[in-house]
């Protein structure tokens, strides 16, 4: 029941933020075509982003809740990856057009309407700083599980990094209207957007490595495959470990598999269940395959040397 309300409320904050968002997109578009600021558009675009991630991240919780079935074997998280990899490439469409764009102006200057462009980007960052609010509640909100691990939902945490950069490019579109409105240098409109578009460029290259990395079912950062294999090994009644794999379904679910060859002495079952909680214990990997032999099989690689004897004791002579 609490698990089922502290879902309820995610999804409520979530409805909340993507309101929010699509009202400071809607004034930063009309504010931008009002005042001719390409700063200002550009950190509409960079606004749009943020609301696609917000709709991807609630869609994710959504369709994480479904169970899986004998099509998806898997369930959905598959989807926030896809989702992310179309996120970057209009991530990366966006820049091109932004810096095209100012380059454009930077030859012809155009008139801007620094007053208006001043309230819609203080506009805009009000309502970023009472979005990242909304976010941040469940955002710093951290739990332990049955075995003590701290948790926070990750799509949670990279929506509200998403609302916190949009909100310092609405404090770059703020100085920009200031300075424009002091000194005349409309030439600092296309600067401050492409320095905005070289931020939504950083998120477009983390986003796409990030989503390629996962769909080339790349071991999960902060984890080493060695590290893991090693600590197999080490285990009492494990013999030596191959064919292991660790990959992705999305950024929190990680999955394992391996062939884990017991000493003639161990009980599989015993063995299954050291193994498992250690990997927990240890990496918080939960979803485990794992193949008990009593001689390796020859498929995959050997990921682990056999370990080495127990030392002879002395017989005294």
């Amino acid at each position: 029941m609490q698990a089922h309300r502290e879902q309820t409320n995610l999804q409520r904050r979530f409805v909340w933020a993507l309101i929010l968002t699509g009202g400071i997109l809607i004034a930063e578009v009309a504010g931008g075509l009002w005042s001719g600021s390409l700063a200002l558009l550009s950190d509409a675009g960079h606004v749009f982003v943020d609301a696609f991630a917000l709709a991807l991240s609630y869609l994710a919780i959504r369709l994480a809740s479904r169970p899986a079935d004998a099509r998806h074997t898997y369930g959905f998280h598959r989807m926030e990856v896809l989702a992310a990899l179309v996120n970057g490439a209009l991530l990366s469409i966006i820049v091109v057009e932004i810096v095209r764009e100012a380059w454009h102006r930077w030859q012809q200057p155009v008139n801007i309407k620094s007053t208006d462009m001043l309230v819609v980007a203080v506009i805009g960052l009000v309502a970023n700083v009472v979005v990242a609010l909304v976010l941040g509640g469940h955002h710093h909100d951290r739990h332990e599980d049955e075995h003590g691990h701290a948790e926070r939902n990750l799509n949670v945490h990279s929506a509200y990094l998403h609302v916190i950069g949009d909100a310092a490019a609405s404090v770059g579109v703020i100085l920009a209207a200031a300075a424009i409105a002091l000194t005349q240098w409309t030439w600092l409109d296309p600067l401050v957007s492409v320095l905005i578009s070289l931020l939504i460029a950083a998120s477009a290259w983390r986003v796409l490595k990030e989503a390629f990395h996962i769909l080339m079912e790349g071991a999960p950062r902060g984890i080493s495959v060695e590290a893991i294999a090693q600590g197999m090994a080490a285990i009492p009644g494990v013999e030596s470990v191959h064919d292991l794999h660790i990959w992705s379904l999305c950024p929190e679910n990680i999955a394992l598999s391996a062939h884990v060859v017991a000493q003639p002495h161990a009980r599989a079952a015993d063995l299954l269940s050291v193994i498992n909680s250690w990997l927990y214990e240890t990496t918080g990997i939960a979803h485990t395959t794992l193949q008990i032999e009593n001689a390796p099989c020859g498929q995959g690689e050997v990921n682990t040397l056999p370990a080495p004897p127990p030392p002879r004791e002395a017989d005294g002579r």
